[in-house]
């Protein structure tokens, strides 16, 4: 019988065999396997969000209208403009529903959305043209421009009670995504321009000769702030996005606060950063049809070309809902990622298929060290803590992942479906992995561990009991 499906039990609870695992249970953690905490916190107080001169730019003064029918995009482009041109400030919208193409930042301006004010995007594809220097699932072309971009700017935000609409639906923008749940009759896929576009990538082609635009079908990011210094995106609710929905790449310093995220569509991850550094996520609501945040940093060849790691990642205080996963790393994770910080965030929902996930395999590579989750909740999810080598491609390349230092330290669960999956390779184990003071308080099945070199688990319950290998 196959290892993989060989049960055996383990203190009277049903599970799959631990494979490959050197475990021990100390009765406490020795000082050399305590998470760094203490840099969670320099990292939170180290990122300044951008400051703004006090003067105030209203988009009505430009010409725009709100009336959910009158094109505001040339009142938001003079709009910003100015406000640029005079040093900065805040770009005001007001009460109302204004109607826009592609909004373009520049440095020092705060796009502030008041409270009953609702930016409503064009749905049509043209108006997203020209194209623009852009990342796509990791990967860097020239294509439509995202709903709201900047690149190459510096002290920029997006903040206010109000509304950014993307006003993706089962008929506009969801469709391309072409697959059995979304595709739909006479409605075009991005299948073949994604094909062509990662075969681009691995081929070496230069980003700026990739021109992806028109006719290749793909849905543009809502928010990507592009090698961006110090952005800010606070209070904000996006909803009905065709995409991703928060996406800095190649930023530093990126403070994300108090913001609402609401997209059910595919491929709607909340928050994505991208080959960043200094980022705090904190007191946001995510309720999304993929990952609710998902720390990336470039797809396979053109992941190591740039070789760029997202770094110093302070989450704390969200809620998530909705999710292919909660808090994950990965898949687009080629060019590394280190020191991620996940605290008192809270989890739940039957929809909700993973609480903490690393996703990676031997085509995307990268090293994945130094991630730490504690004291946050889940009450429902279907799989717990998922840490897969076998993502999507699975073992079919040559760049296998590295995988340490991964702490989930005070983690309770009411209901799962599965506490563990949790799979590394023979040749290439997950190294130095601590489970301590987790309770999983009705789970289906403990799961798998296998193939990890210097495990640690340490007082963790699941139905009840105590979990040992």
């Amino acid at each position: 019988m196959n290892q993989l499906t060989r049960r055996t039990t383990l203190k009277g609870l049903t599970a799959l065999p631990l494979i490959g695992c050197a475990a021990r249970q100390p009765e406490t953690p020795s000082p050399l396997t305590k998470a760094p905490w203490h840099l969670a916190d320099k990292i939170a107080n180290d990122i300044v969000a951008p400051q703004f001169p006090d003067q105030d730019f209203t988009i009505t003064d430009f010409g725009a209208v709100g009336d959910n029918t009158t094109d505001c995009s040339q009142a938001f482009t003079l709009a910003i403009t100015a406000c640029h041109n005079a040093g900065g400030g805040r770009v005001v919208v007001p009460q109302g529903t204004f109607l826009s193409g592609p909004i373009h930042l520049k440095s020092n301006v705060n796009l502030h959305v008041s409270q009953g004010a609702t930016i409503a995007f064009h749905t049509d594809p043209k108006r997203y043209l020209p194209e623009v220097f852009t990342r796509w699932e990791g990967v860097e072309f020239m294509g439509y421009s995202p709903l709201i971009y900047a690149y190459e700017q510096n002290n920029i935000a997006v903040t206010g009670k109000g509304i950014l609409d993307g006003r993706a639906n089962e008929t506009t923008w969801w469709p391309w995504k072409g697959n059995q749940e979304w595709g739909k009759p006479g409605f075009p896929s991005q299948e073949q321009g994604r094909n062509l576009l990662f075969a681009d990538a691995e081929a070496g082609v230069p980003p700026e000769d990739r021109h992806y635009g028109e006719g290749y079908y793909f849905r543009p990011p809502f928010v990507q702030p592009y090698r961006c210094h110090n952005i800010l995106i606070e209070d904000v609710t996006i909803v009905a996005a065709p995409f991703w929905l928060l996406n800095p790449v190649l930023c530093e310093n990126v403070t994300v606060r108090g913001v609402t995220l609401k997209s059910l569509g595919p491929n709607s991850d909340g928050c994505d950063p991208e080959s960043c550094k200094n980022i705090l996520i904190e007191n946001c609501h995510f309720d999304t049809g993929d990952d609710c945040i998902a720390i990336k940093s470039g797809r396979n060849a053109d992941g190591r070309r740039i070789n760029t790691p997202t770094e110093n990642v302070v989450i704390r205080n969200c809620e998530m809902l909705a999710g292919h996963g909660g808090v994950v790393i990965g898949s687009e994770i080629s060019g590394g990622v280190r020191y991620v910080f996940a605290e008192k965030n809270t989890m739940s929902s039957p929809d909700l298929e993973r609480g903490f996930r690393i996703k990676t395999n031997s085509i995307r590579g990268g090293v994945l060290e130094h991630l730490y989750m504690r004291n946050c909740s889940i009450g429902t999810v279907q799989n717990a803590i998922v840490i897969n080598f076998h993502y999507e491609e699975g073992d079919a390349g040559n760049f296998d992942p590295t995988v340490r230092h991964v702490e989930v330290n005070n983690l309770s669960c009411e209901n799962a479906g599965q506490v563990f999956q949790v799979r590394g390779f023979e040749r290439a184990p997950i190294t130095d992995l601590r489970f301590i003071n987790c309770q999983f308080k009705r789970a289906d099945t403990p799961g798998i561990i296998e193939n990890v070199d210097k495990l640690v688990i340490e007082s963790v319950l699941i139905n009840g009991k105590t979990f040992k290998t």
